[in-house]
């Protein structure tokens, strides 16, 4: 099933998406939902992010290549960093390039969505706890994480975590192709089965420092191939069983 934000004239709205229409299946995150409302026709419509998360965690050096590309050692346990809700970009949205940064690269990756409420939860529970998957792009300011000496900024800037289409909530995350091309040129390739830490291994360890509430996402790694994108570059990420995931770069006042 592919679970959907989306707007709608002057309504935003969630729904299931079935190729040629969206179901609506309610107007507010905590109403009740309804199979019942009018179905849309999904030309008319504009995919939004499809989820509204209280935090993304994001997962540094999750691919033991790409820690090799940027020199860096293979971690014994997950390296976490938080983005702020205020990153999430939809669909054809537009990266907006900051104007405090010389350098920002685009990051492939798969995202998991929290179904419920999930504390401390064991490995070989955890996939009862997540809703679904996405595509995501953790945008990161280089230089600025360079400089700073630590990530916060560099990964925080609105805009700079793009996720979609949609939320597959059928699907193995254990052996995904995912592909980032820029400007057709494909950069990343790879598989999720070469994630140093898996999906059900991650949900367990992040459960146990914080709550994870529904709707979180789980930004899992990004494989080798990481590289620079300038103002008027186009990105789309593909994953396996889910979609393609397109925006686009540019600058402040665009």
């Amino acid at each position: 099933m592919r679970l959907v934000r989306f707007r709608s004239g002057d309504r935003d709205g969630f729904g299931i998406h079935h190729g040629d229409f969206i179901q609506p299946i309610s107007w507010e995150p905590f109403d009740d939902v309804s199979g019942d409302l009018e179905k849309i026709d999904a030309g008319s419509a504009r995919l939004l992010a499809p989820v509204l998360p209280t935090k993304i965690v994001g997962v540094g050096l999750n691919y033991t290549d790409h820690a090799a590309e940027l020199g860096m050692e293979t971690p014994d346990e997950p390296i976490l960093f938080l983005k702020p809700a205020e990153t999430l970009l939809g669909p054809g949205g537009t990266v907006v390039y900051p104007s405090q940064s010389e350098r920002i690269d685009y990051e492939a990756e798969l995202a998991v969505v929290i179904g419920e409420r999930t504390r401390s939860v064991e490995p070989r529970d955890a996939l009862d706890h997540v809703l679904g998957y996405t595509c995501g792009l953790d945008i990161t300011a280089r230089d600025l994480q360079v400089t700073d000496g630590q990530w916060t900024r560099a990964k925080s800037f609105d805009t700079f975590c793009p996720l979609g289409p949609w939320v597959q909530t059928e699907l193995d995350p254990g052996g995904l192709a995912i592909e980032l091309r820029l400007n057709g040129e494909v950069r990343q390739s790879s598989n999720t089965s070469r994630m140093i830490f898996d999906v059900p291994f991650l949900v367990s360890f992040i459960s146990s420092v914080m709550t994870l509430n529904p709707g979180d996402v789980i930004m899992t790694g990004t494989p080798p191939g990481v590289g620079e994108i300038s103002p008027g570059d186009d990105i789309e990420v593909s994953i396996e069983g889910i979609g393609t995931l397109g925006c686009s770069v540019g600058i402040p006042g665009e």
